[in-house]
């Protein structure tokens, strides 16, 4: 049997049997939410943030994994649902005076309470260790046991003093159900915030295109001397005899017609006075006793 040595097996080495179900202590996973970050798992250390479905992060580490999303961490399920900084919120929590940090028993010699909550309600003074209910705002990003909410009823916040609505109330650490609200919850602002983004694009498409319009109707119209109207038709003939070079200038024909020849005289001119740079010119011709004979030269460098 390979048994050598005279080894004697036990039939539980020998015989494999079903695996033992590992039993987690909920109050012990309970308790490491509310104290450790949910994606490093590190200690909850300000700033500390919470995301749509109520979960607590530290804030180096989410703003880690939205810069390099591409990295390989451990319980990235849990920040899949976080786009940018604009999907987190900010907490701002209340100390508890009795706590006193990790560690703190270094002697042994102290009694330590695990259950001891970093953070505590404001109104009630409840701890935030798992065995109550606590919430958080959107608006404002301030944290309540939710016995305060009810017992309490109002719209306004109790630390804070800024407004809210029942849907800006959410769980943290809640269970798989009150989760799956939040999600439903977050699913809706979101498909209401694009139909939003969308109606807006289209409201200042349409505005620029009515300030166009509106600009072309409200452009002034050509002004039009109202001498010039009324004047007679037997008085033109006078007027244009009397006139001077000013006058012309009012008429379109005449001007056009005088621009005309100016411009016919100059180019001629200068037509003129660029042919006689050359010999074909009539001006560079000789006549026969001004042109010399020909004088012929052999030349000898060739």
């Amino acid at each position: 049997m390979g048994c050598d040595g005279g080894t004697i097996p036990k039939r539980h080495e020998l015989v494999k049997g079903p695996k033992k179900v590992v039993m987690i202590d909920k109050h012990a996973e309970s308790a490491a939410k509310w104290k450790h970050c949910a994606l490093s798992q590190e200690i909850l250390r300000r700033p500390i943030i919470a995301c749509d479905l109520g979960r607590l992060f530290n804030k180096d580490a989410v703003i880690e994994y939205l810069l390099d999303k591409t990295a390989e961490r451990p319980n990235t399920d849990t920040v899949t649902h976080i786009r940018g900084i604009k999907d987190i919120k900010e907490l701002n929590l209340t100390d508890n005076p009795e706590w006193k940090g990790e560690r703190r028993n270094t002697k042994g010699d102290v009694y330590e309470d695990i259950q001891c909550g970093i953070f505590i309600c404001p109104v009630v003074g409840l701890e935030m260790n798992g065995k109550h209910r606590f919430c958080y705002l959107r608006t404002c990003g301030c944290v309540f046991s939710d016995r305060a909410l009810k017992e309490v009823k109002t719209e306004i916040c109790h630390k804070c003093g800024e407004g809210f609505n029942a849907e800006d109330v959410i769980v943290l650490n809640g269970t798989k159900e009150e989760v799956g609200k939040l999600r439903e919850r977050m699913e809706e602002r979101r498909a209401q915030a694009k139909t939003k983004s969308k109606k807006s694009k289209k409201s200042k498409a349409a505005e620029t295109v009515a300030t166009a319009s509106g600009s072309k109707e409200d452009a002034p119209a050509p002004q039009v001397d109202p001498t010039e109207s009324a004047q007679p038709e037997g008085g033109e003939s006078s007027q244009s005899a009397v006139a001077g070079p000013s006058d012309s200038s009012k008429d379109p024909k005449s001007s056009t017609s005088s621009n005309d020849k100016r411009s016919y005289q100059e180019m001629t001119e200068k037509s003129e006075v660029f042919k006689s740079l050359f010999t074909t010119h009539s001006s560079a011709k000789r006549t026969k006793d001004q042109m010399s004979n020909w004088v012929t030269h052999t030349p000898y460098h060739f």
